[in-house]
């Protein structure tokens, strides 16, 4: 799921438009990935591909990355490697299930001192790490500074494009992107049109020419879920975009995609996204006094 997530056209664009507005690496890794995060990322921080060369360094580098996603699997968490970087993942979720991470950091939070580099060079030194201390140096002091303040806002956007991702994995789950008939292609376009309507699977069959029994099972194989679930979720995930606007009521939002019951809609909400609206709403619009969890 995470690479056809990393093959869509709008992980594409935003991964492009997140580097060149904030000059940070970015990636979306799976759970339990083995690897460096922004290893030959273009944005890759100079100071940090230099120790990615030296295996006990790296070795350290891993061990945080393994640290911060182990913290951040329901909230952003930030954590400081040994030589004061900060590296922060955020979680991407399906329902309960967690499935990824969006990843970025190298940066620091303040302005780098010959202080912070002597201690940093003692624990290479002390590591036995084979690495060209004169070009660690000149990279270490020409690395990017950003303030506190600015970083949380970085994170917050990824926060964001998490729950946009979120909703893309739901679709991901049950179906490739091509591999549905056109008759199911046009049934779930005509959902998306008309889904804050009463519509009913037999009025879905009658627009594609099937019969409501042969649509029901032919849907239901295409899409790994029957009408209901599927109505359900489009209708979950348009109420996450309605409650981006933090002046919008979960009431509201829930009646303006089609739920007629606030208690349905309250129960299908929970169930699809593993929290009640009211706590999605007011996590996604929670003001942070600093980045999320800073050590």
């Amino acid at each position: 799921m995470v690479e056809q997530l990393k093959r869509s056209q709008i992980y594409r664009d935003y991964e492009q438009a997140f580097r060149d507005t904030t000059g940070l690496p970015i990636n979306l890794r799976p759970i339990e990935a083995f690897d460096l995060p922004h290893h030959n990322d273009p944005k890759e921080n100079p100071f940090c591909a230099l120790l990615a060369n030296s295996n006990h360094s790296c070795v350290a580098c891993m061990q945080l990355q393994k640290k911060v996603e182990e913290q951040a699997r329901f909230a952003p968490k930030t954590l400081k490697c040994f030589a004061g970087l900060c590296d922060s993942a955020v979680p991407v979720r399906v329902g309960e299930n967690l499935v990824a991470f969006l990843q970025t950091g190298q940066i620091l939070l303040h302005s780098p001192t010959k202080k912070l580099f002597a201690q940093t060079t003692r624990q290479i030194l002390k590591w036995g790490s084979d690495v060209d201390l004169k070009q660690l140096e000149e990279a270490y002091f020409q690395m990017r500074v950003i303030n506190r303040k600015q970083y949380e806002s970085i994170l917050r956007l990824l926060t964001i494009f998490a729950q946009h991702l979120s909703g893309l994995s739901n679709q991901l789950v049950v179906r490739e992107e091509n591999s549905e008939s056109p008759a199911m292609a046009k049934a779930r376009v005509y959902i998306a049109e008309r889904h804050a309507d009463e519509i009913a699977l037999a009025q879905v069959a009658r627009e594609v020419n099937m019969s409501a029994c042969y649509f029901c099972k032919t849907f239901k194989k295409t899409t790994g879920m029957t009408f209901t679930e599927y109505l359900a979720r489009v209708r979950v995930e348009k109420v996450k975009n309605l409650l981006l606007n933090p002046h919008k009521r979960v009431s509201e939002a829930a009646y303006a995609v089609g739920f007629q019951s606030l208690s349905q809609f309250n129960r299908v909400f929970r169930r699809l996204a593993g929290e009640s609206p009211t706590v999605y709403r007011d996590r996604l619009h929670r003001p942070k006094g600093r980045a999320n969890g800073t050590a």
